[in-house]
């Protein structure tokens, strides 16, 4: 069987598992990387795989995207050699090492306040969406899918419940993108989050006279969708004169404030819906050197040495 049939045989298998949105990736990676490659292949070798690598890192996509791509394309293979329709095969392919760290976009203490105080100062749904982003960690998808009945005000909590994302379809010849709500990311980004005696003073008077229906930063029954907003925000970001970063810096800035802050790493993984607390560590836990001085000294302690 040529990797084209195994391929249509595993997106069938695999619709009725996973998420839309998680389908519709697959389905926009075959399309554009796997299939125009290895469509009419019957057999995939290393040095074949090699080289398919080496040409997407020439086009300019980065290893992380390039090594999600083979991922794809071994679950396919995977499927294939289950099924014998495809003897069974191991790669070892090679990616360049890194030998710079790319970090994380955050926003400074000054900016981040800077954002705060204006938003408070030029209220709007919109600029509200941006402080809770940053004094919740919210992802964009979350809080573009928040309603205002997600928020309880009894308990100053607010609650994610759902993302909104828009997904590329591809149906035979027709395709098209399509704006979809969808359970949020994994199971732990379905949490509830304390909200600050500053945010709940923004929201409280507007909470009485609201459609608790009617999504937060339209206040209407329409959401607003992602890269809208996207748009919005790099406005308000050019307006206060802030260097660019992109949208989920915010989430960055707010987990980067509680570490700085001292919380307990579980707790901020937690807040940040992370299925995983050490996706949370390897993010945002990175010791400089007056914290691994301090380190020695009390290991140097406990010895009796100190």
């Amino acid at each position: 069987m040529t990797i084209r049939k195994i391929a249509d045989a595993w997106k069938d298998m695999k619709r009725p598992y996973v998420k839309r949105s998680t389908y519709a990736a697959y389905v926009l990676t075959l399309e554009n990387h796997l299939l125009p490659y290895f469509g009419d292949m019957t057999n995939l070798t290393e040095p074949t795989v090699q080289s398919f690598v080496h040409k997407k890192l020439h086009a300019g996509l980065s290893v992380k995207t390039i090594k999600d791509i083979i991922m794809v394309l071994k679950m396919i293979m995977k499927y294939g050699a289950k099924n014998k329709w495809i003897s069974p095969m191991e790669w070892d392919i090679k990616y360049p090492a890194s030998t710079t760290s790319s970090g994380i976009e955050v926003l400074t203490v000054a900016n981040h306040k800077k954002i705060l105080e204006y938003v408070k100062e030029n209220f709007s749904f919109r600029s509200l969406g941006i402080y809770l982003c940053l004094t919740t960690g919210l992802r964009i998808g979350e809080i573009c899918g928040l309603r205002w009945g997600d928020i309880n005000l009894q308990n100053g909590t607010l609650n994610v419940r759902r993302t909104l994302e828009r997904i590329y379809i591809v149906n035979g010849e027709d395709r098209h993108t399509e704006l979809i709500i969808n359970d949020p990311k994994t199971p732990n980004s379905i949490r509830e989050i304390p909200l600050n005696s500053e945010v709940l003073s923004l929201i409280k008077p507007i909470m009485k006279v609201v459609n608790r229906d009617f999504y937060l930063l339209s206040n209407g029954s329409r959401p607003i969708e992602p890269r809208t907003y996207r748009s919005y925000y790099r406005g308000l970001m050019k307006t206060l004169n802030i260097p660019p970063i992109k949208f989920h810096g915010l989430r960055h800035s707010f987990a980067t404030r509680c570490i700085e802050s001292n919380c307990d790493y579980k707790t901020v993984s937690v807040l940040l819906g992370h299925s995983d607390i050490s996706t949370t560590l390897n993010l945002y836990v990175h010791p400089n050197m007056e914290q691994k001085k301090r380190c020695i000294t009390k290991m140097f302690k406990s010895l009796g040495k100190g």
